[in-house]
């Protein structure tokens, strides 16, 4: 009874009938280890690794590829890792992919990256979006046909596309009807992160007009982007995520070349008029960008592929299959 009248304990309703107790830190009569369990599961993540699938689509010409090498420092992009790659117009949409597995400090990650060469590159782009919107379901067609086998694999292999960037020519005007008509049909189905490509073409108050316009361009064709309010947990995470929203789209410059600055070497671009630093904020938003994709959202990306995405197909499927095999037991 001393024991027990030295703990606070915290009651509150958790349900019907059931209660659940909140046990603090400094309640307990000594050390648990609770917290070590973090240390398992870095550790299983760090000997299994992880799979990050981004997909990149823009007409030729944007940078696309050199933006991918630069967000991961290495050649990465299909056209790199390519011998005797040969850029040509493609006369329809044609997604290709490369995979890679990269290894910092321990912790190893599958990288695939998915091209969609022929985007929007053509007289008439009418529907170019369809074959992207097939290859989308595809992948969470065939994650579900896994799920659904009675002897599962351990680990289901995952291709679902985690994150799509969305390339945007740098034309100071506004979206055009293939950016409006791709965003909205893609945002549906996968997490869309716009970007302004080459941006180092606009001054820096033309840049800013431009996303001002872009923006809200994207809210009166009710178009949505990552990360979406709905899907904020906390206010702590929401603070986070209105700051990126009011960067959306950033404005990028990509390069894999280094130059010599004030005695440091640096990623950037040379011009006649000096280095433009692709990694100083100053310059672009290519660090902020990198920051969203790798170091605070790429946990978040594949949580909101899963359980909102692919889900939302999942339910879909599973309640198209409940109707047809209704269907053919009435026939019967």
């Amino acid at each position: 009874m001393e024991l027990e009248a030295e703990v606070n304990v915290e009651l509150c309703q958790s349900g019907p009938g059931l209660q659940m107790s909140l046990i603090r830190g400094t309640d307990l009569f000594g050390y648990i280890g609770i917290e070590a369990v973090l240390d398992q599961m870095r550790s299983k993540t760090m000997k299994a690794g992880f799979e990050f699938n981004i997909m990149v689509v823009g007409q030729s010409g944007l940078g696309k590829s050199t933006l991918v090498n630069t967000l991961f420092k290495s050649k990465v992009s299909r056209k790199s890792c390519t011998p005797n790659y040969e850029e040509k117009i493609s006369k329809t949409v044609k997604l290709q992919t490369v995979s890679h597995v990269i290894e910092e400090n321990g912790v190893k990650m599958k990288l695939t990256v998915i091209d969609t060469p022929g985007f929007g590159d053509q007289i008439n782009n009418d529907n170019c979006w369809e074959p992207i919107v097939k290859y989308v379901n595809e992948q969470y067609e065939k994650y579900l046909r896994e799920e659904l086998h009675i002897n599962r694999k351990r680990v289901i292999p995952d291709s679902r596309v985690h994150c799509c960037i969305y390339f945007l020519p740098a034309t100071g005007h506004r979206l055009r009807p293939i950016d409006v008509e791709f965003m909205k049909r893609l945002g549906k189905i996968v997490s869309i992160v716009p970007v302004i490509a080459k941006a180092d073409t606009l001054t820096i108050e033309e840049r800013q007009e431009f996303k001002e316009r872009i923006r809200q361009d994207l809210v009166d064709n009710g178009i949505h982007v990552y990360p979406q309010k709905e899907y904020d947990e906390d206010p702590e995470e929401r603070i986070l995520n209105n700051s990126i929203r009011e960067s959306i789209p950033f404005a990028v410059v990509g390069t894999d070349k280094e130059h010599q600055v004030n005695g440091n070497k640096v990623l950037g671009r040379k011009t006649n008029w000096g280095i433009i630093e692709v990694e100083n904020v100053a310059h672009c938003e290519f660090a902020n960008l990198r920051d969203l994709l790798i170091r605070s959202h790429l946990q978040d990306l594949k949580d909101v592929t899963h359980n909102i995405h692919y889900e939302t197909y999942r339910v879909r499927r599973l309640n198209e299959t409940k109707i047809i095999k209704s269907s053919s037991v009435n026939f019967k």
